[in-house]
């Protein structure tokens, strides 16, 4: 853990020049605020053109639906694999079609914050965008399992690029004071894709007009009307080192040793992550090669990172600001936490309430409206107040209760338990999902956001992807641990092959209530990975300085001592 003793006063300034066009309106300075970094950043940000209102509106809803978009290919199709295979009888693929789209978004989502520094932004965005719809189409139209799995592939290195584009275009087209308000609208919109995917993908699977193909083809309108706001309305703002480098010169920057490195190793930790417990045993050489594999590749990775200093992937002085690493830790632990609660709740209603899938989703409701609410209440207050600091504590706090509460549902739960409960969680999530964001864009001057924000949202990400397995092994495991305690009689791999809808109708009748303890109890042990995540959140926390989206830093001791 790098010591605290960065500081944003030392940052050089190279902001790209903002073109002036029609429909943009100039914003006042802010009083004059300490000489540092941050401060000269905002007020040079506050001097600028910016769009005016009514554009700044369809500007932030088409970059809502882009992300809406990129967490929707996340669930969707999960409600879609069951007729999938049925077309395309290739069961054995049904773990590819999910993680195929998250290894390539992981893998590629450092490379496009290079790509947003070379070239002008809103071009490197769209190319983006064109590349997901394109996979989107390809998913749409697949003859075969294989193509279909190739377009997920390929949808998932655009979605990279437009995860990360669309917090970028806010930093680029938004005046510092409002950007909270817009990242609380992105983040709201990608949690609550998260629900509606499977509920959406059911639909389109079960529907006597539309066939399983339309949650692929549901991207090819919605992106192309998003791509045509974009392209009209946001200014052609160049990244920091464009125009300023040839082409040889732009290869060595992109770190292509260092991306040789991490692209395997990602797709080897991942696909051990996938495999691991599910389609072989965590014992089998495959699993352990794998992960020794991924663990030699990232550290050469890491050194390599060490050793190009400026012309690294991720360059020191960006990971090393304890605002990165901070809102890296911070944000990893809340998303990694919320999607394993996201994706273990619907299990608890299915499971022990007797939940269709579909009915599991209204059930789960009251997470995600919570936290829609909170991300926006608390992305507006941060833009009236400038700190964002105090709601990351009040995410910790909030996320461990909310986590802690539902690990203690047993069969005889009622309504006002599950439904508080939920709400608890989202407030937590919500309330601290901006402050990732916005550290960055706050901390870092305008040519390290890129990066800066690349490197959030790949630890995210990464994060998430890591924890979910984790938790799938805590619930196996505990699962058979809790089956042989208080079902002795009980085949416990009868129970997980069935599933949480079908496994009931597996066992005895005298080994009902038993059985369903068992699995409570196993789902609610699941639920301690999201308390520990949140609890864990806290380090992150510490590592964030009290800046103001306004430009203004808090007179803190503390702030003179890590200076000094």
């Amino acid at each position: 853990m790098p010591p605290f003793t960065f500081s944003t006063r030392n940052n050089s300034l190279d902001t790209p020049d903002l073109p002036v066009t029609l429909g943009l309106q100039e914003n006042e300075k802010h009083a004059p605020g300490p000489a540092d970094g941050t401060q000269a950043l905002n007020d040079h940000d506050e001097s600028q053109l910016y769009p005016d209102k009514i554009r700044l509106i369809f500007i932030g809803l088409s970059l809502s639906l882009c992300m809406f978009l990129v967490g929707l290919d996340n669930t969707i199709i999960s409600s879609a694999i069951p007729k999938i295979t049925d077309d395309f009888h290739a069961l054995e693929d049904v773990g590819w079609y999910a993680s195929a789209y998250m290894l390539t978004v992981c893998a590629f989502q450092l490379m496009w914050g290079k790509l947003f520094t070379f070239y002008t932004i809103k071009w490197v965005y769209l190319a983006s965008l064109f590349i997901f719809e394109l996979g989107s189409l390809i998913c749409g139209v697949a003859p075969t399992s294989t193509a279909l799995i190739i377009g997920r592939a390929i949808a998932g290195v655009g979605g990279g690029g437009v995860s990360n584009g669309s917090f970028l275009l806010i930093a680029y087209s938004v005046p510092p004071r409002q950007r909270p308000t817009l990242i609380g609208a992105l983040g709201a919109m990608y949690g609550f894709s998260a629900i509606a995917g499977p509920l959406i993908g059911g639909a389109f699977t079960n529907s006597s007009k539309l066939t399983w193909r339309w949650c692929f083809y549901i991207n090819l309108p919605l992106g192309f009307v998003a791509g045509l706001v974009i392209l009209f309305l946001v200014s052609s703002f160049k990244g920091s080192k464009a125009g300023k480098l040839g082409f040889i010169n732009q290869l060595k920057q992109m770190d292509i040793p260092g991306t040789l490195c991490l692209l395997p190793g990602i797709i080897c930790l991942l696909l051990a992550l996938q495999w691991g417990g599910t389609k072989y045993p965590w014992d089998n050489g495959r699993i352990i090669a794998l992960l020794v594999l991924a663990f030699v590749v990232l550290v050469v990775f890491m050194l390599v990172q060490a050793r190009s200093g400026d012309l690294a992937t991720v360059p020191t002085r960006i990971f090393c600001n304890r605002n990165i690493w901070g809102s890296s830790l911070f944000g990893s632990c809340i998303v990694a936490a919320f999607f394993v609660m996201l994706y273990y709740i619907p299990i608890w209603f299915q499971a022990i309430k007797g939940a269709t899938p579909i009915k599991s989703g209204v059930m789960s409701l009251p997470l995600v409206l919570s936290y829609v609410i909170f991300s926006f209440g608390t992305g507006g207050l941060t833009s009236v107040f400038g700190y964002y600091v105090q709601w990351a504590y009040m995410t910790v706090i909030l996320m461990a209760i909310g986590c802690g509460l539902l690990s203690i549902l047993d069969v005889g739960s009622g309504h006002a338990e599950w439904i508080g409960y939920q709400v608890i969680l989202g407030a937590g999530v919500g309330c601290g999902l901006q402050t990732a964001f916005s550290a960055p864009q706050t901390a870092l001057p305008l040519e390290d956001i890129p990066i800066g924000t690349a490197v959030v949202i790949f630890t995210e990400n990464l994060a998430s992807a890591v924890f979910v397995s984790v938790a799938q092994n805590v619930f196996t495991n505990q699962l058979k641990t809790n089956i042989a305690q208080y079902a002795p009689d009980v085949d416990a791999s009868v129970i997980i092959a069935a599933g949480a809808t079908e496994f009931k109708s597996r066992i005895p009748q005298d080994m009902y209530d038993a059985v369903l303890f068992a699995y409570n109890k196993a789902l609610d042990q699941t639920f301690y990975v999201g308390v520990a995540l949140s609890c864990f959140g806290v380090l992150g926390v510490f590592g964030l300085e009290w800046l103001s989206v306004k430009g203004g830093k808090r007179q803190d001791t503390s702030d003179e001592a890590a200076t000094a």
